[in-house]
């Protein structure tokens, strides 16, 4: 029969299918050739925003590099994105700096891979499409609060402050850095300012350079100078030392990332982590959070890359590349990773045609792990900070921000506002939490609205014409849902005393729930008792079993269920001419 084929809805996903896409594309030397020059590309690129994105989390800048050597490698090639690139991303910052905070290196670690089981899951259970229920308001508002917090929290850095203690209060943040603004560093800040000015100037002159890189070079050169001069400069090898092995030094270790242990990393007190039920429970919401942020950022960056290259992805394939991605990347020291929107677009434009150039990109960084971690370590902090003061901005869309304000619906209008300042205020996961239900709660009373029952008085329209007076005909329109349901139905209740059938005409109802059914349920027990007979009209059959489940079934005279308005009619006329009726 029809119903016993397999139909691609129980498929598993298919790790890896947009290397298999690619592939069965046809690939050749000339498609290597491309993903290799925007793997190239996206590997410089990636190598300076790696490490920026994993100081403002709170972690040494290696971290940042290992998890766009690891997870992104692992995530192009399980992924169901031809053209996503992953690794830390700013979108995290607010999530993830808390972290560190409360349970240190290891806990971060821990979490990232408790979100990476999360993310198999949901995308084994297929909820890849589910992306496409969260309101824009929700998310434009989340990332532009992120934003302004990324940029608060690179403050201190860009000019040059010294023991600024932040936390995960942005207040708090707000007043330490504003106590201690009278220790401006203006060497620091020059700094700070040149670099800036190089990344918003040196796009304009339309080379093939990127940015970021050029923008830390002039930086890093300044940062020489001033120390010739005499000046002290924070740069990442004065902030930061590893050791390894027996081997200890400044800034970053020179060596491809090893086999670690999470938990053996590192916690709050600098001693590795004790693995309970007691952390896990603690760890368990901001993975959550992790799972969920991630899940958001890929598949939306997934979607941009599709509009720009007219290809599909695969999101539940997606999902699983990222959950694994996030699975492997804690046993090599990578924090969390998820697609990064600057680095996908830049990797389209680079002219890529498969995952592979996202390996590339991995590979680049690890070259350069290898072999300039002595030249990485002389970055001054200020510059980095500048950078990430670029990643915000560009993160904040505050073009799209302004826009919606203006033109927006004003109950949109309000959730993206209020996401925004929860997010800035409070945290990102209370932010979206109450955005999503608040958008779900409009939702629900615009449909409400949408619903209505009215009675169609006589010559109303040709099913109305000629109807006995002991005969009324509603209409009701829309979804019975629990949100309308009751307002729908208690119309019906106010019924002439002379008419004794109702006749319901449900041929507009696409869907019923549990509390419309106890309403209609409700109105069938208080007609029968005033023995005024019902008819539901054009009920699809899936609505009369779910009705005959809940113990609503057809009574002789009383209650029945016809097809047509003219077999209600007729059934109608019946019942008044019988005398139990």
């Amino acid at each position: 029969m029809a119903h016993s084929r397999p139909t691609p809805g129980f498929r598993l996903p298919m790790p890896g299918s947009a290397l298999l896409a690619a592939w069965r594309e046809g690939y050749g030397l000339a498609e290597l050739k491309r993903d290799l020059l925007a793997g190239l590309t996206i590997g410089i690129v990636a190598v300076p925003l790696s490490m920026a994105l994993a100081i403002a989390t709170g972690v040494p800048p290696q971290h940042g590099l290992y998890t766009a050597i690891v997870a992104g490698a692992i995530i192009a090639l399980t992924g169901g994105s031809r053209f996503n690139i992953s690794g830390p991303t700013a979108a995290f910052v607010v999530i993830l700096f808390p972290i560190v905070a409360s349970h240190g290196l290891g806990g971060l670690l821990i979490a990232t891979l408790m979100a990476g089981l999360i993310l198999v899951a949901l995308g084994l259970a297929r909820l890849g499409n589910l992306i496409q229920f969260v309101p824009y308001p929700v998310v434009l508002g989340f990332t532009a609060g992120i934003a302004v917090v990324i940029a608060l929290l690179q403050l201190p850095d860009f000019l040059g402050l010294h023991g600024v203690e932040l936390g995960d209060s942005t207040l708090h943040n707000l007043a330490a850095i504003v106590r201690a603004a009278p220790g401006v560093a203006p060497a620091e800040l020059g700094i700070g300012l040149m670099t800036l000015a190089t990344l918003i100037l040196w796009p304009r002159l339309k080379l093939p350079v990127p940015a970021p890189l050029v923008g830390l070079a002039v930086g890093t050169l300044i940062a020489l100078a001033a120390t010739w001069w005499g000046m002290e400069i924070e740069t990442i090898a004065s902030r930061f030392s590893w050791e390894y092995q027996g081997q200890s030094g400044s800034g970053i270790p020179p060596f491809a990332p090893g086999l670690v242990l999470p938990w053996r990393l590192p916690g709050p007190d600098g001693l590795p982590l004790t693995v309970d039920f007691a952390l896990i429970r603690e760890l368990l919401g901001p993975a959550l959070a992790i799972a969920m942020l991630a899940a958001i950022e890929s598949l939306l960056c997934a979607v941009v890359a599709d509009g720009l290259t007219r290809t599909r992805h695969d999101p539940n394939a997606e999902l699983i590349g990222q959950g694994l991605g996030n699975i492997a990347a804690p046993f090599f020291g990578g924090i969390t990773a998820t697609a990064a929107l600057a680095r996908t677009a830049t990797n389209v434009r680079s002219g890529a045609f498969s995952p592979l150039a996202a390996v590339v990109h991995a590979l680049v960084v690890l070259l350069t792990v290898v072999a300039l971690a002595g030249v990485l370590a002389l970055v001054p902090m200020a510059a980095l900070a500048a950078l990430l003061f670029i990643i915000a901005w560009n993160m904040s869309e505050a073009r799209h921000f302004l826009h919606t304000l203006k033109s927006a619906p004003g109950s949109d209008v309000a959730i993206l506002v209020i996401c925004f300042l929860l997010t800035v205020v409070f945290d990102m996961v209370l932010a979206v939490a109450v955005g999503i239900g608040l958008a779900a709660a409009l939702f629900i009373r615009r449909m409400a609205h949408l619903t209505h029952a009215r009675r169609l008085e006589p010559g109303f329209d040709e099913e109305s014409c000629d109807l006995p007076r002991q005969v009324a005909l509603y209409d009701i329109d829309g979804p019975l849902f629990f949100g309308a349901a009751e307002k729908a139905v208690s119309s019906l209740r106010v019924v002439d005393p002379e008419v004794r059938v109702v006749m319901l005409d449900m041929r507009d109802v696409p869907s019923l729930d549990a509390t419309a059914i106890v309403a209609l349920q409700s109105l069938v027990e208080e007609l029968s008792t005033r023995q005024v007979g019902l008819i539901f009209i054009g009920m699809p059959a899936r609505m009369v079993l779910k009705l005959k489940r809940a113990g609503v079934k057809r009574q002789a005279g009383r209650l029945a269920a016809v097809r047509q308005p003219v077999q209600a009619r007729r059934l109608a006329e019946r019942w008044l001419a019988t005398p139990a009726a």
